[in-house]
């Protein structure tokens, strides 16, 4: 997966996983709070694996440049 769609996939379900938690919240379940607590951290998670891939990119590309500078 790419980090783009890491991300577009971790807004998703944090935002999914705090609406389950408000849900939960107004029908007084824990099921759906907990359900959502968790999708949330998953989102998180997603998004913050796709700023890593971002980061890495943005590092093997500067590697790139200065080995293509230290050749010439």
């Amino acid at each position: 997966m790419g980090s783009t769609t890491d991300k577009i996939k971790g807004n998703a379900n944090e935002a999914i996983g705090k609406a389950k938690q408000g849900i939960g919240d107004a029908t007084g379940s824990d099921r759906m709070k907990g359900e959502g607590a968790v999708q949330e951290v998953k989102g998180k998670g997603q998004q913050a694996m796709g700023d890593a891939k971002d980061a890495a990119k943005e590092a093997m590309d500067r590697a790139a440049v200065a080995a293509r500078r230290a050749a010439e």
